[in-house]
């Protein structure tokens, strides 16, 4: 039964990427694949991984937990996208892999990633974990280079509680990738269960009014590793892989996938509506958006938005019951203190580093509809002094 399951959602992810099934695998998180996709290109000890400096920990983590070190690399402010000029310069002898992010759903220009793959002799991957639904030249983020990654966590694009996918667009090292997911651990009985009634409140328990006790409590919980979390503690205090990390995606998750992919168009044509209300309300205002170029389709998971003061401005809209993201409120998002943990020096990414003490991130998902919407823009008027002018 399980296997059926898990087989039917292989199925339907790869029905949406219009891909082959065979070439998708399945794991716990998202960070899991790209570990298991990492190890089966052979990512060992000394070797260099380059990843921009506007990323989530997990990213470095599933790199240092190989023995590898992660090259950080400043963004563009116009993109949030990494800085395809400063790559080039970040390539060394040791480099083995740049991994390509679609921040907050927009693509970098893969091509020209690609291309200096091709130069250097390294692999191009594609961290995906924001990017489903969107597209780079008529061609479905996650499916344009050898390997992608992507998450269904709670805030993704869509959600399987937490999960991963992983697809490899190569025999060979897809080969390997299943030997990996084969091999992996299975969830247990108490994980289908933790999940499925986590899933059950999400969906019958939580609204408008318990949101924001129930966000905080779970956080609470994760780091306190009481409830399966997106994050657990121990990966945020150091960079040493948890026990259990390498496994598998469970039933449960695999259940719930299944339902969900069918109405991802849906929530991603919402999520770009939604966008293309702020970008007219914001073009009124002069205020810095995100560039996006003609061969690029968005799928506006977030929303960025550059404000002086964001510490008042969370508060405050959290007292109007304003729902507001922090990606990416570090260089690797959420670690705020001890990045040498992370083998990242402070003051080496200045646009990376400014940027993440200012971005809050505006909600897109399709909870957000014009009530709501009006409320935001009420009360980012109510702001303006407080918004960042491009």
């Amino acid at each position: 039964m399980s296997n059926n399951q898990l087989s039917k959602y292989k199925k339907a992810i790869a029905s949406y990427l219009k891909v082959d099934d065979a070439r998708v695998f399945l794991f716990w998180k998202g960070r899991v694949g790209l570990y298991a996709i990492l190890k089966a290109l052979g990512v060992r000890e000394d070797d260099e991984v380059i990843i921009p400096a506007f990323t989530c920990v997990v990213v470095p983590n599933a790199i240092i937990y190989l023995g590898a070190k992660p090259v950080y690399v400043d963004i563009e402010s116009s993109t949030y996208n990494i800085d395809i000029a400063q790559v080039e310069k970040a390539i060394t002898s040791k480099t083995k892999v740049i991994i390509a992010q679609n921040t907050f759903g927009l693509s970098p220009n893969i091509d020209t990633l690609l291309a200096l793959g091709q130069k250097y002799g390294i692999e191009v991957i594609e961290d995906c974990t924001h990017g489903m639904g969107g597209f780079y030249k008529n061609k479905a983020n996650g499916t344009l280079l050898k390997a992608s990654f992507f998450s269904t966590q709670w805030n993704k694009p869509f959600s399987t509680g937490i999960g991963g996918i992983a697809y490899i667009n190569d025999a060979s090292l897809a080969k390997k990738v299943q030997e990996i997911e084969a091999n992996a651990e299975v969830p247990s009985l108490k994980d289908n269960i933790t999940l499925s009634t986590l899933i059950w409140v999400r969906k019958n328990l939580i609204t408008p009014q318990t949101y924001w006790l129930a966000v905080n409590t779970y956080r609470w919980l994760s780091e306190k590793n009481i409830i399966t979390g997106s994050s657990q503690g121990d990966e945020l205090d150091r960079p040493i892989m948890p026990k259990g990390f390498l496994k598998g995606l469970s039933t449960a998750q695999a259940r719930v996938g299944t339902k969900e992919i069918i109405h991802l168009d849906k929530y991603v044509t919402h999520q770009r509506k939604i966008a293309q209300e702020y970008d007219i309300f914001f073009a009124k205002l002069g205020v810095h958006i995100q560039k996006i170029d003609a061969d690029y389709v968005h799928s506006y998971l977030k929303y960025p938005l550059l404000v002086k003061d964001r510490k008042g401005f969370i508060q405050r809209a959290n007292e109007q019951k304003i729902e507001l993201g922090e990606w990416f409120n570090s260089p690797i998002h959420p670690i705020e203190k001890d990045h040498q943990l992370w083998q990242y020096t402070w003051g080496s990414n200045p646009i990376a580093e400014k940027l993440s003490q200012h971005i809050i991130n505006l909600p897109t998902g399709i909870n957000i509809d014009n009530t709501y919407l009006t409320k935001i823009k009420a009360f980012i008027l109510s702001e303006k002094d407080n918004l960042i002018i491009s």
